[in-house]
């Protein structure tokens, strides 16, 4: 499997992939105001690249439970200023230009960002919210994460309900990629996310992460983040979501196992580590050596 850029630029999926979180916004839930300057978020993009990350995950709206909405002409002033400074000012270790995915649900965001640079859509509404989102994505010919979520963020914790919320969420990541594909988007350039978090209960995101497998044999590549989310606060009893980073580096070496491409992180350092090593082990056993 490979992701192929805009501009030609291949990301194969060859191994676990990491996708740093650079939220530029006042309000996320464990880095709000962290890096809502343009000198601060380039600073942890160049931090990020060094220590191996992928991708740059730019988000100027906060999706955490009760977060209030956006509109595009903030998220436009918020995500593309650090999105053309990254790719005017950073390489990677191998001096390659930075890979960037633009958080984002709107259209008119994705374009400005793309302008500036990036060359993923991550859409945690999965094409919903703005129809004309895909359209653009197949012209653009850029790579889309596609992401379930029950609800809306200001409301989508109030009261998660499934009968079997694995199969409802395949199902329904199945027929967003059906759909993103009558719109002109290759197959290979669409990438599936549970939406760990995302409208579910502790319960919920457990049977997901127990069964990423299935979302993996859907044949899409998938994207997992589960970065510092409240439930690993509930399994560990730690409160504040920025002290979770070990729990995630749990869940991150889990994902690799079920064979997930993408681990969308913030500490990508520990959880860089956390994904080698357990790549290792995975393809020792994959192989039967």
């Amino acid at each position: 499997m490979q992701l192929i850029m805009p501009n030609g630029q291949v990301l194969a999926l060859d191994r676990p992939r990491i996708m740093g979180v650079l939220n530029v916004t006042p309000d996320s839930f464990s880095d709000g105001g962290c890096y809502d300057d343009v000198s601060s978020a380039v600073q942890q993009a160049a931090t990020m690249l060094r220590d191996g990350a992928d991708i740059i995950d730019v988000g100027g709206e906060s999706t955490r439970p009760g977060a209030s909405r956006i509109d595009v002409d903030e998220q436009i002033a918020r995500t593309r200023p650090v999105i053309e400074a990254i790719m005017a000012d950073l390489r990677t270790p191998a001096g390659n230009k930075p890979i960037i995915s633009i958080d984002t649900t709107r259209r008119a965001v994705a374009e400005a960002a793309l302008n500036a640079g990036a060359s993923i859509i991550n859409d945690v509404s999965a094409g919903r919210e703005d129809h004309g989102l895909l359209s653009f994505a197949a012209d653009r010919r850029c790579p889309i994460i596609l992401m379930h979520m029950q609800g809306e963020p200001a409301t989508m914790q109030a009261n998660p309900t499934y009968e079997n919320v694995v199969t409802e969420v395949r199902d329904f990541l199945l027929e967003r990629a059906t759909v993103a594909e009558s719109h002109g988007i290759t197959r290979s350039q669409i990438i599936l996310d549970p939406g760990i978090g995302f409208g579910k209960s502790t319960e919920h995101n457990l049977q997901l992460m127990a069964h990423l497998n299935r979302f993996v044999q859907t044949g899409y590549p998938v994207s997992l983040g589960a970065s510092r989310k409240r439930f690993i606060g509930e399994i560990t009893g730690i409160k504040d979501a920025a002290q979770r980073d070990a729990g995630t580096a749990a869940v991150t070496a889990l994902g690799v196992t079920a064979g997930v491409h993408i681990i969308r992180v913030h500490n990508v350092q520990m959880n860089r580590q956390a994904a080698d090593v357990a790549w290792v082990v995975w393809d020792l056993h994959h192989e039967g050596r």
